[in-house]
């Protein structure tokens, strides 16, 4: 596919902004599966940009004039083909540090006994993808009840939640059975489904010692293909957080979003 994304973040706010720090991982890589043809990131002011400690491009910058508005948007063109196998560059992080859990991931006794009869022994293909079409039968997708900000033991509680809750529930259990598995934020192409255009899926470290990962959108119960676009990875939502950051001052905040994918040929 050849697609053509543009992503559109807005900020208005009660008071001014007087100080404010901004983290985006809005820039693909070129790996398997995709090929940036361009891509393009407008910020208020410049940013200065650097790889994370996962491998992604990271872009950070900082607001020190008052503001009560604030636009970040970030377009190009992506040629992508099915992939859902990955391996890590050379001085990627251990897969072993994605054994542990995070706040947004850990997994209550009530999660893991109901998920018991489908928790892998082993990380084959087979078995975790039998866990993530538990997750999916059992956690139903229902936008505008969890936000951000939700755990995998509160969407776990509501039975209900969105690609990223679908995500930290099974990073939980993939972790809590000893399996290293990380979280991936991007872009999913469907037609007749914009608002999965923002997207979340987790991969699963298949082989630790080849540094070999697999790569499976719990949501559409499949491996990721032509549909996906990978923005970053991370232990969780937060540190592979498209846009995030921290501010002083401003009150109440008001956020939109947009998102449109466009298949080109």
């Amino acid at each position: 596919m050849h697609l053509k994304i543009r992503h559109r973040t807005e900020y208005r706010y009660e008071t001014p902004v007087r100080y404010s720090i901004q983290e985006l991982r809005l820039t693909p890589s070129d790996v398997a599966g995709q090929k940036i043809d361009k891509w393009k990131v407008s910020t208020p002011i410049k940013a200065s940009s650097s790889q994370d400690t996962f491998g992604n491009l990271c872009s950070v910058f900082v607001q020190e004039a008052s503001y009560t508005s604030m636009m970040i948007e970030a377009e190009g063109e992506v040629h992508t083909q099915d992939a859902f196998e990955f391996i890590d560059a050379p001085k990627a992080v251990s897969p072993y540090y994605l054994l542990q859990q995070t706040n947004l991931t850990e997994p209550t006794a009530e999660m893991l006994e109901f998920f018991s009869a489908t928790l892998p022994k082993k990380n084959s293909i087979d078995e975790v993808m039998g866990l993530a079409a538990a997750v999916q039968n059992s956690i139903l997708y229902f936008p505008g009840q969890t936000n951000f900000a939700t755990t995998a033991a509160q969407s776990f509680a509501m039975k209900s939640g969105v690609c990223q809750d679908h995500a930290h529930i099974m990073l939980g259990l993939c972790r809590a059975s000893g399996i290293p598995a990380r979280y991936v934020s991007g872009y999913f192409f469907a037609e007749n489904s914009p608002n999965l255009a923002s997207h979340a899926w987790i991969d699963f470290c298949a082989d630790i010692d080849k540094g070999l990962w697999t790569s499976i959108d719990i949501t559409n119960a499949c491996f990721t293909d032509a549909r996906h676009v990978r923005l970053a990875i991370g232990r969780d939502y937060y540190s592979a957080a498209p846009v995030k950051g921290v501010r002083s001052g401003g009150g109440g905040e008001e956020l939109s979003a947009s998102i449109s994918i466009t298949l080109l040929n």
